[in-house]
C-alpha cells in the first residue's frame, strides 16, 4: 500500500495543470448572438446602477466592450474565458472573446464580468485592426477600482480605455485583466 502513495501523488501532480482548463471549457459554452446581446446589455445596466462613474464615462466613450461572464479557475496553472459584445453607441458592432492563462500560487474558481470603455478613435481602430488585443499592450487601459473612481470625472479622462470589473463571485486570491487577450469571434 505504501508504494501506491508516490504513484498517487505523481498522478495528482501530473493532472493538476489540466483541471482548471477542463473546468473552464465545460463552463464556458458558446452563446448565441441573442444571448450575448441580452446578457451584455443587462450587465451594463447593472454596472451603471452600482457605479455612477461608469455611467458618466459611457457618455464620453466612443465604444464599449462588455464581457458579462468570465469564468476563471486555477490550481497552480489557471485560465479564464468569456465572450462579449462591442457597442458603438447603442448598436452592436461585433463580438469578441476574452482569454487569459496564468501560473503561479493560485487555487480556486470565480466568475466575473468586465466592461472596457474605449475613449479614443485610436483605441477603437486598434481593436478592429488587430487580430487579438492583449490588455497591457497597445492602447492604455486603466482598471477603475474604488480609489481610482473617487478621482475620476469626465473632465479628467486622459487615457485610451477604462475597465470596470463587476459581479465577482467565487474564491480566487486575486483578479487582474492584465495579459488578457481579446479576439474577434463570429456570432
Amino acid at each position: 500500500m505504501k508504494h501506491l502513495r508516490p504513484l498517487a501523488l505523481a498522478l495528482v501532480l501530473a493532472t493538476a495543470p489540466i483541471l482548471p482548463f477542463a473546468a473552464i471549457a465545460s463552463g464556458a459554452s458558446e452563446s448565441s448572438a441573442a444571448d450575448l446581446d441580452r446578457d451584455a446589455a443587462q450587465a451594463l445596466q447593472n454596472l451603471y446602477k452600482t457605479n455612477p462613474v461608469a455611467l458618466d464615462i459611457s457618455k464620453k466613450a466612443r465604444a464599449i466592450l462588455v464581457f458579462p461572464n468570465i469564468i476563471k479557475a486555477g490550481l497552480v496553472f489557471g485560465g479564464a474565458y468569456g465572450e462579449g459584445v462591442l457597442y458603438s453607441g447603442v448598436n452592436v458592432d461585433s463580438y469578441f472573446n476574452s482569454v487569459a492563462a496564468s501560473w503561479g500560487l493560485q487555487a480556486g474558481a470565480q466568475s466575473y464580468g468586465y466592461a472596457v470603455f474605449l475613449m479614443s478613435r485610436k483605441a477603437v481602430n486598434y481593436i478592429h485592426a488587430t487580430h487579438g488585443w492583449e490588455i497591457g499592450v497597445g492602447p492604455t487601459v486603466v482598471v477603475v477600482n474604488e480609489g481610482v473612481a473617487k478621482n475620476l470625472s469626465t473632465s479628467t479622462l486622459k487615457d485610451d480605455a477604462y475597465a470596470f470589473i463587476f459581479d465577482q463571485q467565487g474564491l480566487m486570491a486575486s483578479l487582474s485583466i492584465e495579459g488578457t487577450k481579446i479576439s474577434h469571434i463570429k456570432r
